[in-house]
């Protein structure tokens, strides 16, 4: 693959740097390159980290020397092509907007001219594409969010935003995935989990999924917390592949 450029990152870790604009279209290629890694399994190659225009590698340098690293990596770096894209699904977060759960509603409504209920038509109204995880286990980092509601950071970060909280960030729409600190306007909440280290695969999303989200009353809400302590709440989700959907 043209434009890419290695990096040593100390002296355990490569830094695979693509060159181009973050788009869907790369997140493509970061996928298929990911997927690659894992399928040739390198030798001394213990882990790698996908990020919006790059990926981490980490290697075990008693195994492996960076230059054969960067060798290897760069021979499977020219059969990754955003045309190979693995499954995908589309996950539904139910959502409860305004209120106690979404307290700075109304400040993005108002910084953007909009009434409450025109925002939540407009941030539930579409998919956003998960680019990377970070930050907090099963945070995502997410592409998509209409420039019509786009609002600037708090000043101030809060000091406890609760786990669940959805949120927008500048150009960011944000779920946090445990209580954290954090400096977004909050405009709902969603009782899902995201991340439960209990369970044999603790993340809720991964890079490639799309997240749409669902406005749903306070009632819902309670009824779907309730399901999701005891075990019976199970995400709605749709699996895709190259576009089409499956099932």
């Amino acid at each position: 693959m043209q434009n890419i450029i290695f990096q040593p990152l100390g002296d355990t870790g490569v830094r695979v740097q693509f060159c181009e604009q973050v788009s869907s279209g790369l997140n493509k290629k970061i996928r298929s390159f990911c997927l690659l890694l894992k399928k040739e399994r390198i030798k001394g190659v213990i882990e790698w980290v996908p990020a919006y225009d790059c990926v981490s590698v980490y290697y075990l340098p008693d195994q492996i020397t960076y230059h054969a690293v960067c060798e290897k990596l760069s021979g499977l770096s020219s059969y990754a092509s955003q045309d190979k894209a693995e499954q995908w699904n589309r996950i539904f977060i139910p959502t409860l907007y305004d209120g106690e759960t979404g307290s700075d509603l109304e400040h993005v409504a108002r910084s953007n001219q909009l009434t409450k209920e025109e925002v939540i038509e407009i941030h539930s109204g579409t998919d956003y594409l998960i680019y990377m995880m970070g930050f907090l286990p099963g945070f995502p980092y997410m592409g998509g969010l209409s420039k019509s509601i786009c609002t600037p950071r708090l000043e101030s970060p809060r000091l406890h935003v609760p786990a669940g909280s959805v949120g927008i960030a500048g150009e960011q729409t944000v779920i946090y995935s445990l209580q954290s600190p954090g400096g977004a306007n909050i405009i709902g909440r969603t009782p899902v989990t995201l991340f439960n280290p209990s369970q044999e695969n603790p993340f809720l999303f991964q890079a490639g999924d799309k997240i749409r989200f669902v406005s749903i009353t306070e009632d819902e809400y309670e009824a779907i917390e309730q399901a999701v302590k005891n075990g019976s709440y199970k995400v709605r989700k749709e699996v895709f592949h190259d576009e089409t959907k499956k099932h």
